[in-house]
């Protein structure tokens, strides 16, 4: 066998897993945990606000980074979070049927991100020890397929899974907990097959250890030369405003659509819901990413940077449609999640490739570290609050507030710097 063959055997054997299992606790978090709540009869502004704090994890992630190489190896640290997140799903599931459950599983939630964050960064760095350029290169869009897998599993078969136990039992916790028994199980394999299939450290992959002095040095470093970067005033605004409307929508949405007709919601069963937001959004949201980066790379992301802000913008008036709409059918509501999905896929293509722009140049994979945690600064800010708001204007004046909001999106646009050489 040739040994691009072998190497591209091997790197099948792995990378799939790797990004699957980095994608699904982030899902949990940010998603399946809001589901649960709502079902549960938690309130939206409550749901919201502590389902949003589980997201600082991501926000802090840069300043714990670059001391994960101090202590172990990016192997280990893999194996180990994916046994300990799957020992706290094992206690969520315990936790759900007792009447403390809401204190106890925001909690260990809470360690699931701190852990998924610290794999992310375990499992990235691996990815690129682990592989030459040339295969790094061949499987980017494989590790973001099986990401976005892990998302419609979460999102989707999860969620109606959780649906038909609720229907068959007539008991919504206990058919909520047997879905993270399952996950903890799933877990419980994956750290497993990873153990085996891992690449091991050799002479060429194996880290150079660094003294926390040194990298002490290069962390404080890496944040003075960010907010050095000429244009970091309006690049901050863009960071943390462009995604605003969407921040506070998808806190909303799935509690809209399971919500009763007299509290303004569509009054979908959790089965439709997962069908509805978990399948045919996904699969909106995957293609309006798709679409974005196809014309984008033919015509570059100054041609296509406003376009993609009134995408984000003009879809969010699906949702105040169906708010005020009389009893729209299921097919309606598939139509409007799908096309709401498309086009913050579409529109966050530009998000992402500014990210990136703004990120190149020295320390461009620290500085792009930066960009994400404040990206995720700019998506918890807005989701602690979304359900305090929700509250107080009903969902059709949620949504109208929401397509409000979207003047920020396109207005950052003005506020930033493009290479001239993208065209």
């Amino acid at each position: 066998m040739r040994p691009k063959v072998r190497a591209i055997v091997k790197g099948f054997s792995w990378v799939p897993s790797l990004y699957f299992a980095e994608g699904l606790p982030y899902i949990i978090v940010m998603s399946l945990a809001g589901i649960m709540y709502t079902r549960m009869g938690v309130d939206n502004s409550r749901m919201a606000l502590f389902t949003s704090l589980l997201t600082l994890p991501w926000v802090i992630k840069p300043l714990w980074s670059p001391f994960v190489d101090i202590f172990s190896s990016r192997r280990r640290w893999i194996v180990v979070t994916q046994i300990s997140i799957a020992a706290i799903l094992l206690a969520i599931a315990l936790a759900i049927p007792g009447q403390l459950y809401f204190r106890i599983t925001i909690g260990a939630f809470f360690i699931v991100a701190f852990l998924s964050a610290t794999y992310d960064i375990a499992a990235d760095g691996f990815y690129i020890d682990a592989l030459d350029s040339s295969m790094q290169s061949f499987f980017v869009g494989i590790r973001t397929t099986f990401y976005r897998i892990a998302m419609m599993a979460a999102q989707g078969p999860l969620v109606m899974l959780a649906g038909y136990f609720e229907q068959s039992s007539g008991d919504i916790p206990g058919s909520w907990a047997l879905i993270f028994y399952i996950l903890s199980g799933v877990f419980i394999f994956i750290a497993v097959y990873h153990f085996i299939v891992l690449p091991s450290p050799d002479a060429r992959i194996k880290e150079k250890r660094r003294s926390g002095a040194e990298v002490w040095s290069e962390f404080l470093d890496t944040f003075r030369s960010f907010f050095m970067k000429p244009g970091i005033g309006g690049a901050l605004l863009f960071i943390l405003l462009y995604r605003l409307p969407e921040a506070q929508l998808v806190k909303l949405i799935p509690p809209f659509l399971l919500d009763s007709v007299e509290n303004g919601g569509l009054g979908l069963t959790t089965v439709q819901e997962g069908a509805v937001y978990g399948t045919v959004g996904v699969i909106g949201l995957l293609a309006g990413g798709i679409t974005g980066g196809i014309v984008a790379s033919r015509s570059g992301l100054r041609r296509w940077l406003k376009p993609m802000a009134w995408s984000m913008s003009l879809t969010c008036l699906t949702f105040v449609y169906l708010s005020f709409a009389d009893a729209p059918s299921l097919l309606t509501v598939n139509i409007c999640v799908g096309l709401e999905q498309f086009g913050y896929g579409f529109g966050c293509t530009a998000y992402m490739l500014y990210l990136l722009m703004f990120s190149a140049g020295d320390r461009p994979a620290s500085h792009y570290a930066v960009c994400t945690g404040l990206m995720a600064l700019g998506i918890m800010l807005p989701g602690m609050v979304a359900g305090y708001i929700q509250q107080l204007l009903g969902y059709r004046g949620f949504f109208l507030w929401t397509t409000l909001c979207c003047v920020a999106t396109v207005g950052v646009c003005y506020m930033i710097r493009l290479p001239k050489h993208d065209e």
